[in-house]
């Protein structure tokens, strides 16, 4: 089984909201996950999402692959975390 991470959108017309989520690559893009890693919203200012970055980090040693919204995320966490 390849895992993937990447997003689920849930929410309204016009009202985004988006889960971070593992999943078996083969899955629907909005079918069954095996974990929520985080959530993003990018309606809000300012911190608009967060991220389980000990589970991500988890499933990467395991072979998971990120998709590249996921991976902009996480980068724009870890240097967010940095400059605190």
């Amino acid at each position: 089984m390849a895992v993937k991470i990447r997003m689920y959108r849930i929410g309204n017309n016009k009202r985004p909201f988006f889960r971070v989520v593992a999943t078996d690559e083969r899955r629907k893009i909005n079918g069954r996950f095996l974990e929520i890693v985080g959530w993003y919203d990018p309606k809000v200012e300012g911190k608009n999402f967060e991220l389980k970055n000990d589970r991500i980090d988890y499933w990467k040693s395991k072979g998971a692959i990120l998709s590249a919204s996921v991976a902009s995320l996480l980068r724009r966490g870890r240097q967010a975390a940095k400059r605190a």
